[in-house]
């Protein structure tokens, strides 16, 4: 699977300049690549990442999520998110299944990663425990 230029060179952005607070990638079957589905602007929320995603469709995402630790101290970790619906085609689920690891070796600087089926598995409160 063939990962965009664009995919690389938006993903540095956010990890450098945060430029942006999300990425949702998707696979372009008719190309096979990875491609860029929506950008999400630095002033966006965790909820407007998480309804980003379509309810039948994979993507995979990065996000740049900001949170306090109990130390009062700052910090930010860059997860990725592999979104597999259950109402999702299975030819889809496994070809996303199996880009995954090829395509996150190409994103330098994931810190945590999460895979969900459903919204509630990547709650705000699992990926702040996550980062945590």
């Amino acid at each position: 699977m063939a990962v965009h230029d664009d995919c690389k060179l938006k993903f540095m952005e956010l990890k450098a300049k945060r430029n942006f607070r999300f990425i949702i990638f998707k696979i372009d079957e008719n190309v096979q690549q990875v491609i860029i589905d929506k950008l999400g602007q630095p002033n966006q929320s965790y909820e407007d990442f998480t309804l980003a995603f379509p309810a039948n469709e994979c993507r995979y995402a990065v996000f740049d999520f900001d949170f306090i630790t109990d130390e009062h101290c700052q910090k930010s970790k860059i997860f990725f998110i592999s979104w597999a619906p259950d109402a999702s085609k299975v030819r889809s689920k496994m070809l996303y299944a199996s880009s995954k690891d090829k395509f996150k070796r190409e994103l330098d600087g994931i810190q945590v990663e999460l895979q969900a089926t459903d919204p509630s598995e990547m709650s705000f409160d699992i990926v702040k425990a996550r980062a945590l």
